[in-house]
């Protein structure tokens, strides 16, 4: 008979937030597929496990599935963790359970921790529904088409964002979206957790020296006033802005963006329209 692929969810921080039934499944799993093996045998250690470890990360995951099903398929149990929180979250591990699944093998869901859920309801935004971003994209071309998706999301948005870019990324986002509402969770459950709630410039001021890992929690589109303005105006403040102002062209279109909290691309397009056939 099959055995079964558990997908744990393990601590982001504080070791107590363990479930029960986590550290039952770890125990009896045949063995632990986890993203980085040294930091999951430090939990291990913390309580008492000695499940065998198996590295499964987004560098091998495809190599180490065939054998990982070979296991379940003899009847073997497999749990499957991230460094911290939920996996295949902006994790590795979706090829092992889709594949998991195709071949019948039965998967269950550990439920436990989770950093988007935790920065949400610290926030003071709305819970009800959410828009989850992952991580904000490195690449110039990526990370422009990524802001003006964000820009017009009309529920908030959660992401994920390394200390050594969370400085641009608020100032591109401001840039964007203007001075929304934010929530800035650092270092959640953990002994230096902080989160800075207000408008972006001044969650932006409050990050002098940004460390640890970052969650940030974006006010939807739907929270901000849009006024009404024609394609017209927007040429006309564009070539003010221009002209008078001295602004690039890429300054200007962002500044329109944020004057009238439209995704720079709907800015774009509309001085495009104006341009093209002007009234």
């Amino acid at each position: 008979m099959p055995g079964t692929l558990f997908v744990v969810s393990t601590p982001i921080g504080n070791l107590e937030d363990i479930t029960l039934r986590a550290l039952r499944v770890l125990r009896e799993a045949a063995v632990i597929a986890a993203e980085d093996t040294r930091r999951t045998r430090g939990l291990l250690t913390h309580f008492d496990i000695r499940t065998p470890l198996l590295s499964l990360h987004e560098h091998n995951e495809r190599a180490r599935v065939p054998a990982l099903l070979a296991r379940l398929q003899a009847g073997e149990a497999v749990a499957l963790v991230t460094d911290a929180g939920t996996p295949l979250v902006s994790d590795p591990g979706a090829t092992l359970v889709e594949q998991a699944r195709e071949i019948g093998i039965r998967v269950e869901a550990i439920p436990g921790p989770s950093a988007v859920l935790a920065a949400l309801v610290s926030s003071g935004l709305s819970a009800d529904s959410f828009t989850f971003a992952g991580f904000v994209p490195a690449k110039a071309s990526a990370r422009t088409s990524w802001l003006d998706a964000i820009a017009a999301e009309p529920r908030p948005v959660v992401f994920f964002e390394a200390p050594h870019r969370i400085r641009a990324t608020l100032a591109e986002l401001l840039s964007t979206v203007g001075d929304r509402r934010v929530a800035i969770a650092r270092e959640l459950t953990k002994v230096h957790e902080e989160v800075v709630t207000g408008p972006l410039s001044t969650a932006l001021d409050a990050l002098h020296s940004p460390r640890g890992e970052f969650t940030i929690v974006l006010s939807p589109a739907a929270d901000e006033p849009v006024p009404d303005v024609s394609d017209d105006r927007l040429w006309d403040e564009f070539r003010s802005l221009t002209a008078r102002d001295g602004l690039s062209r890429r300054e200007a279109i962002a500044a329109l963006a944020r004057r009238y909290h439209r995704p720079a691309r709907a800015v774009y397009a509309a001085l495009e329209r104006a341009r093209v056939d002007p009234t």
